[in-house]
């Protein structure tokens, strides 16, 4: 048995609670030992073999323990090939109950019972005494793994910092360390110094305030204890020879056993076996404790003794078997007996021996840890590690340079970037979405405001720029660019190391702090202002002082953030910046990656350093790519124990020590084991924790306000899948305003959608386990969360009643209850088991939740902090919040629906054709089920794809709020083209049902001019006439038929339409007037327009005379202005459908066309001026409106009376078929059969047939490739949008510009035209290609069908009349083949040479249509049904048109009549629409989503009335349905086109960007190609 347990507290006495010695954390003493004989053991080999260890010598990782994993820790029993994890499991969660693990299966449970008698059936005597009783040798095998072996199996087994990992979560469960350590691997001593670099101990006497050390320079008196036989433990093989340390901390009180800081050396095994071991600690201890068994005098072992008595340090000598009490037997020797003497008794006897012992102590005998390393024969790690050691010099060497400075002064000299720049930067961006009410006052041009707001901040950002980067940062870098793996996790530990070193006098600060915010509180209480205000001022001075004093990673960190931020927003590097900026985010990725916390928001600063965390996070995603990860956020009280439990729950690195609270936030990667993925109990790879500083922080305190706590908790529960609210107990007010916070913030993400959950924890509270107490603390607890619901709600305007309404909340399973951290007093008391426990079951719970919600990439999460941050930048949260990830998401299923749109257009537009080749071929016939039936494809991959993309996108979570919407969108769709189809269909149904009587009397000129032909054919041929003369006497006889049968039809004739315009315009007006505004021409320009002052006259009864006319006309005008443009939009609108309605192409032009034009035009004005008692429009208004409408309309009417004149005029049908009656004509004289006049009479059908279908095919397949090709093309409208304005921006047209804004549809509609032709001209040879395999497509089609019929037809023994028919119906949903064959077909009997000659006819008929193409110009795409640019004007600006009323930006939704309100991504600067300040002539110059952010004002529509911009829904019907969020990212392309047109637009609203518009100097700052890359960036 060794001789001190692993516990300090057992060497000294019972220091801890007498609940820590029944628990198990003291150990049997030596005196309680048998001393059987050891009859075999295991070899080190068999132990590593035996716990699955072999072959990992300083192989194990942290990452390999640190991951997600099944919980494994439950039960006392550990299977051998699971102890290393379990182990570690335990040890990592501060379990105390690591030691008791039993290693091996549970035989209590796995052992079958053996059955026995009845007990009337034995004897008592027999059973007890009768047999002999097996020894333990018998009954338990001996080869059984010693616990500590199995321990030390797993530290000889992991690397430098598992080791190091190992050794503090030993110290803080208050475990003895191994301080010298016999490697069996090399046969050598081991001291693992690095293992006890991040251990400090705290303790206090009582004369002193107290003081906390690192124990490595700590100076204590140390006691070594030792004996000189062999132990106890049988088993034991790693252990023997392990000399263990532990420290003895006094708390100060009169209880303390040792009144000073006590460290204890414990040897394992026989000293007299491990001589280096021994010397090296009794050369080091102040007292010596030996165990002696009685020796004969000349012993060796007794000569080691007697050196040890003979030498000047006190000797304390235990003696098993005696039992005398404790006795100096000279000075400074003592010795105690054991033998039958209490064991309370034998302690204190033990430690009044060693504290007389202490009495004599010299200076120089007081142990310090980093001595032990100057021993020889021994092994020091950071000495043997080579990365250690390097790691090492590098932080070494950045540490000197902080030689000889101040430690307030540190930051200031060293990390430039962060201190007063970046503090005053923060201010500055607080202030620029936040003005203060001062500022607001300042002047009302809030553009230039902010742009002098914006241009401060950047000359901050040069400051910081051009300020010189410190040696000490480069190097930092320079280590961190060059190391990798363990060299450089070695090197940033030991430069925390070393800090923390540096900054020790900081707890000095800390204790001063404390006393002045104690004074602070004292006198408020005593309403004496003069001593608060002087107490105050001190207050904020070691404030200061404290806050200078605190250096860490995270201020490097912070530093490096800067220098990045400040490079990036001048775009130029440092000058003494040895390496490019831009892979300074890489070398922060890496940290992270090295599992260090990355700071999100600076705690100093209260800010988010947006820029570089979005980079270090873009390089996260780089390297690891762009995982999904459950995002668990902390939040509470200071101090109340956040951190300490993510660091037991995951094994982090977040600040806990005293003095060290977390400020700000930051946040650590978590990965998941492939084992938790693979049997998909978590869909994510990584846990992303995020700890926060504490509500009401200590360090703000005096300084903080409730909404900096309610900015907090919005924060971090909107970054969160999930929060854990933390609580100290159940003090009433703190939890009070802990849930208060917690509340708002979790109805803020209700009212802005983000899904989040959150769980309660109550730390420290007593009686856990009492099932009542915990069922009225939810009770109550729930009753509280109701309440601060119904507050809240109010406060943000919303009607909740209970916090179920808000959130997902059960009060049973969210609501935990923890135990005490420690069991007993500090500092001496071990964390305690059930709050391990505690901790365990939340982790089990939040995986649990975790298992079964959604969770985000980290691209999500970049965006989501974005959001975040932005919007609590805004002073109303809610109202500014702008979900970039939602926005995205919509964006890409925005895309998706236009794909899918697409899909069913396309497939509609080829089922259209093959219909109207029916309608043609005579089937009139055609229901909705027909069109239903031969779309159902095409919707069933649409409705399979929408399946797919809504079930299976990474962000599907997100997409199913939209699923319903898109589905009936689609149904919708397709039921509106299947209605628009056949109503097509059914026109051209009735088309062809009007058209019966031209179509017989076609037939019968067709059989006229047959029976003639063959007739004088055959009377040529027998006078003997050649080509030439047969050619003119057709031609004669041709003129002649026509005539003849034509004789009784009026030709129809073209139409003046102008000169039909000017007479309907002169009912009303008088003829020279309308003649002359005609001339004039101006109404050619009424939409473009910048004001209609000339057309607008004002009522008498406003007009007024003095200084206000001016003033309040320009208002008037304004109003006038906007009503009129609105005017002109409605009625292009309504014009439009009339002309699109009107039969033109079936019955051909009419004036009442015209008429009912101009009529609407009236109609729509009359009203216009009846709900309008403001101006009256003048009748040149009136006029001009007609005039250009009319122009419009007379473009369309003149194209379709133009294709009716070609179908209805039996004169143009016939000379269109004259070739085809000579060839006829021809084939009879040259006494040609009847088949090859059928030939030839079927190939001139089918040539026009086949060459309108091509045409059509090759309308939709170009369509299709421009949408592939063309990136305009290729997206939503947004997509498209970006690309218009690209291209206005590249031209510099302001005529263009002003088209685009005023006539949105229209200028789409041109771009895609003038987007085709260029396609059309630049990829001729693609499209010609295409055209010609279309015509080859035809042929092979036709070809087929004719050998396929001929087949059939024999077949069936049918004839030539049989063949005609199934030829004919063979194509009638392929091609327009109809009419009579002319010829009697009866005759035609050898279908065989039909075939042949028919292909090869045919064949030469097609070679010679591709021959006839031999250019892009030979196509004319005139002749398709639907051009190219038609399809896609359809396709794309089907959508929604709204503008915005304000600035005109269209809103992006890609469905019309869509619900929600309508948005912009983007809005622009008002002033472009003409809009100006009341009382000036100055065009506004302000942007919509600055305005809603400021306390100005607005005037309501048709109003006086002023109403606030954040409450411009309140404006007018047309500003209800608008959503415009506050946002300072407008696009500076808006800004570069105001500057670019400054004098065209002030020219076209008669205004002037000056006064209240000036234009703000950063404006002119951009370029075109700025303009044109922000475009790109932001769209």
């Amino acid at each position: 048995m060794d001789t001190t347990p692993h516990n300090a507290a057992v060497v000294v006495g019972n220091t801890g609670s007498e609940k820590a010695e029944s628990s198990g954390h003291i150990r049997s003493q030596p005196w309680m030992s048998s001393a059987k004989d050891v009859n075999f053991r295991l070899s080190a080999e068999q132990l590593m073999g035996r716990l699955h260890l072999e072959g990992k010598y300083q192989k194990l990782k942290p990452e390999d323990f640190l991951q997600i994993t099944e919980n494994s820790q439950s039960g006392e029993f550990c299977a051998e090939e699971k102890f290393a994890q379990t182990f570690l499991q335990k040890l990592l969660m501060l379990d105390c109950t690591v030691r008791c693990i039993k290693i091996g299966e549970n035989n209590e449970q796995n052992d079958p019972q053996q059955r026995c008698n009845e007990p009337s059936t034995r004897e008592a005597f027999n059973d007890f005494y009768g047999e002999e009783a097996e020894s333990d040798d018998e009954t338990n095998t001996s080869d059984a793994i010693d616990l500590m072996d199995a321990q030390m199996a797993v530290f000889h087994c992991a690397d430098g910092f598992l080791k190091q990992l190992m050794v503090t979560k030993l110290s803080q469960c208050q475990f003895a360390l191994p301080l010298l350590v016999p490697n069996p691997f090399i046969q050598q001593i081991e001291f693992p110094l690095w293992t006890f670099r991040q251990i400090k101990k705290s303790w206090k006497t009582t004369n002193d305030t107290g003081q906390t050390q690192p124990v490595y320079r700590a100076e204590t008196p140390m006691v070594a204890f030792f004996r000189n036989c062999p132990g106890s433990s049988r088993t034991r093989i790693l252990m023997d020879g392990v000399v263990e340390i532990a420290w003895y901390c006094p708390s100060g009180e009169k209880t303390d056993k040792f009144p000073q800081c006590v460290a204890f050396c414990n040897l394992h095994g026989d000293a007299g076996v491990n001589e280096k071991q021994l010397d090296i600690i009794t050369r080091m201890s102040s007292v010596n404790v030996v165990i002696l068994t009685q020796m004969k005098n000349n012993n060796n072992a007794m000569t080691k003794i007697q050196r040890l008595y003979q030498a000047s340090k006190p000797l304390i000598s235990l003696l098993p078997e005696n039992n005398s009490a404790l006795k100096e037997v000279c000075q400074g020797k003592y010795r105690i007996g054991l033998r039958d003497r209490n064991q309370s008794t034998v302690f204190e006897e033990l430690r009044k021996a060693i504290n007389k012992g202490f009495s004599s102590l010299e200076s120089s005998s007081l142990f310090k840890l980093n001595d032990v390393a100057k021993h020889l024969n021994i092994t020091v790690d950071e000495k043997t590690d080579k990365d250690c050691r390097r790691g090492k010099d590098a932080a070494q060497q950045m540490m000197s340079l902080m030689e000889s400075k101040y430690l307030t002064e540190i930051k200031e000299s060293f990390l430039p970037c962060q201190g007063k720049l970046w503090h005053q930067w923060c201010q500055k961006n607080s202030e620029l979405h936040r003005p203060t009410l001062g500022e607001l006052h300042k002047g009302e041009n809030i553009e230039k405001n902010k742009s002098d707001k914006k241009s401060e901040m950047l000359k901050i950002r040069e400051q910081q720029q051009r300020s010189d980067v410190r040696e000490f940062i480069q190097i930092f870098i320079q280590q961190l660019n060059s190391q990798e793996g363990n060299e450089m996790v070695y090197f940033l530990k030991w430069l925390g190391i070393l800090l923390d070193d540096f900054t020790e006098s900081c707890s000095a600060l800390k204790h001063e702090y404390i006393q002045k915010l104690s004074a602070v509180f004292d006198l408020k209480k005593k309403h004496d202002k003069s001593q608060q205000q002087m107490a105050g001022q001190e207050f904020e001075i070691i404030t200061d002082k404290l806050q200078a004093a605190t250096f860490g990673l995270e201020h490097i960190q912070r530093e490096i953030g800067q220098i990045y931020e400040s490079c990036s927003s001048v775009k130029n590097n440092k000058k003494n910046l040895k390496i490019d900026f831009r892979t300074l985010p890489g070398l922060a990725a890496k940290m992270m990656m090295s599992g260090f916390p990355l700071e999100l928001m600076d705690g100093d600063a209260a800010h988010v350093p947006l820029i570089w965390v979005t980079a270090v996070l873009d390089e996260l995603i780089k390297k690891l790519g762009d995982k999904r990860v459950f995002v668990l956020s902390v939040l509470g009280i200071q101090s109340s124990g956040k951190s300490t439990m993510m660091n037991a729950m995951f094994g982090l690195q977040f600040a806990v020590s005293a003095g060290r609270c977390t400020r700000g936030a930051f946040m650590q990667l978590v990965k998941v084991s492939e084992e938790m993925k693979m049997k998909k109990q978590l869909e994510f790879e990584y846990i992303l924790v995020v700890d926060t500083e504490g509500l009401r922080a200590l360090e703000l305190a005096g300084r903080s306000t409730r909404n900096h706590d309610n900015e907090l908790a919005t924060f971090v529960v909107g970054l969160g899948n999930m929060t854990l609210i933390n609580i100290f107990g159940e003090n009433t007010a703190e939890m009070q305003e802990t849930l208060q916070n917690v509340v708002q913030a979790l109805l803020r993400m209700k009212r802005v959608r983000l899904n989040t959950s959150c769980m309660f924890v109550h730390q420290n509270v007593y009686d856990v386990t009492a099932r009542e107490k915990n069922m009225e603390g939810r009770r109550r607890q729930q009753k509280k969360l109701d309440k601060m619901t119904k507050l809240d709600a109010k406060e943000e305007d919303c009607n909740k009643e209970f916090f179920s309404d808000v959130i997902a909340f059960d009060v049973q399973n969210d609501v935990k209850y923890f135990s005490q951290l420690w069991e007993g007093s500090p500092p001496m008391a071990p964390p305690n088991p059930k709050y391990s426990r505690n901790i365990q079951e939340l982790k089990d719970t939040i995986l649990s939740k975790a298992s079964t919600a959604s969770s985000i990439t980290l691209s999500q999460f970049k965006m989501r902090i974005n959001d975040l941050w932005t919007a609590l930048l805004n002073e109303n949260f809610v109202f500014s919040f702008k979900n970039t990830l939602e926005i995205s998401v919509y964006r890409k299923l925005e895309t998706k629906y236009i794909n899918w749109t697409w899909s069913l257009r396309s497939a509609m537009l080829s089922i259209e054709d093959k219909f109207y080749n029916r309608i043609a071929n005579g089937y009139i016939d055609i229901h909705d089920n027909d069109l239903i039936a031969e779309l159902k494809t095409a919707k069933d991959e649409v409705e399979k794809s929408m399946k797919s993309y809504f079930d299976e996108d990474k962000d599907k979570d997100i997409l199913c709020q939209w699923r319903g919407r898109f589905v009936t969108q689609i149904k919708g769709l397709h039921d509106d083209l299947v209605k628009e189809t056949e109503r097509k269909l059914n026109k051209a149904i009735e088309h062809k049902k009007a058209r019966e009587n031209l179509d017989e009397r076609r037939r019968e000129y067709e059989n006229t001019l047959f029976t003639r032909s063959k007739e004088c054919a055959v009377s040529l041929k027998s006078k003997g006439a050649d080509e030439r003369v047969l050619k003119k006497e057709f031609d004669t006889l041709w003129s002649k038929w026509v005539t003849e049968m034509a004789e009784d039809i009026l030709p129809l004739k073209d139409f003046d339409l102008w000169d039909d315009v000017t007479q309907v315009l002169s009912e009303n007006h008088e003829l020279t007037f309308v003649n002359q505004r005609l001339n004039l021409q101006d109404f050619k320009q009424i939409v473009h327009r910048g004001d209609y002052d000339d057309y607008i006259v004002l009522q008498r009864h406003l007009e007024q005379s003095g200084e206000i006319v001016s003033s309040q006309n320009n208002i008037l005008n304004a109003k006038c202005n906007d009503s009129v443009r609105q005017l002109i939009h409605n009625v292009m609108q309504e014009t439009q459908k009339i002309v699109e309605k009107s039969p033109v192409r079936r019955n051909g032009y009419n004036v009442s066309y015209i008429q009912a034009i101009t009529d609407c035009v009236q109609k729509l004005v009359h009203q216009h001026q009846s709900g309008n008692q403001t101006f009256k429009l003048k009748r040149e208004f009136i006029t001009d409106l007609c005039l250009y409408v009319c122009n419009t309309a007379i473009k369309k009417f003149t194209e379709l009376h133009k294709e009716f004149r070609e179908s209805n005029d039996p004169r143009i049908y016939l000379e269109k078929h004259k070739t085809q009656y000579y060839s006829i004509f021809k084939n009879h004289w040259s006494g040609a059969t009847t088949t090859t006049i059928l030939i030839d009479f079927i190939c001139s059908k089918l040539e026009p047939s086949i060459l309108e279908s091509v045409y059509n095919k090759t309308a939709i397949d170009f369509a299709a490739q421009m949408r592939s090709d063309i990136r305009a093309l290729r997206e939503n409208r947004s997509n498209l949008e970006k690309h218009i304005l690209k291209s206005l921006a590249e031209k510099e047209d302001f005529g263009q510009y002003m088209q685009y804004i005023q006539q949105p549809k229209e200028h789409f509609k041109q771009f895609i035209k003038k987007e085709v032709k260029k396609y059309f001209n630049e990829q001729s040879e693609i499209i010609l290609n295409s055209f010609k395999g279309n015509l080859k497509q035809k042929e092979q089609i036709v070809s087929n069908a004719v050998h396929v019929v001929t087949v059939e037809v024999k077949n069936k023994r049918g004839d030539g009349n049989m063949w005609f028919r199934s030829f004919t119906k063979t194509l009638t949903n392929v091609l327009k083949f109809t009419g009579e064959s002319r010829v009697n077909v009866t005759e035609v009997k050898d279908l065989d040479f039909l075939e042949n000659h028919l292909s090869k006819t045919l064949n030469e008929m097609m070679i010679k249509l591709q021959n006839s193409f031999s250019s892009i110009n030979d196509i004319k795409m005139e002749k398709c049904r639907k051009k190219p640019d038609e399809i896609l004007i359809d396709h794309f600006c089907q959508c929604c048109w709204v503008q915005c009323p304000f600035c005109k930006a269209i809103c992006t939704n890609t469905m019309e009549d869509h619900s929600g309100d309508h948005t912009v991504p983007f809005h622009r600067s008002t002033g472009l629409n003409g809009r100006f300040y009341k009382g000036t002539s100055n065009l506004a110059n302000c942007f919509c989503t600055t305005e809603v952010a400021s306390d100005n004002w607005l005037y309501a529509e048709n109003s006086e009335e002023k109403i606030f911009w954040k409450e411009y829904r309140k404006g007018g019907p047309e500003l209800v349905n608008w959503s415009i969020t506050p946002d300072l990212s407008e696009l500076p392309y808006w800004k570069w086109v105001v500057c670019r047109f400054q004098k065209d637009l002030e020219k076209l609203y008669n205004k002037t960007f000056k006064g209240h518009g000036e234009i703000p100097y950063e404006w002119r700052r951009y370029t075109k190609e700025d303009a044109i890359k922000s475009l790109n960036k932001y769209i």
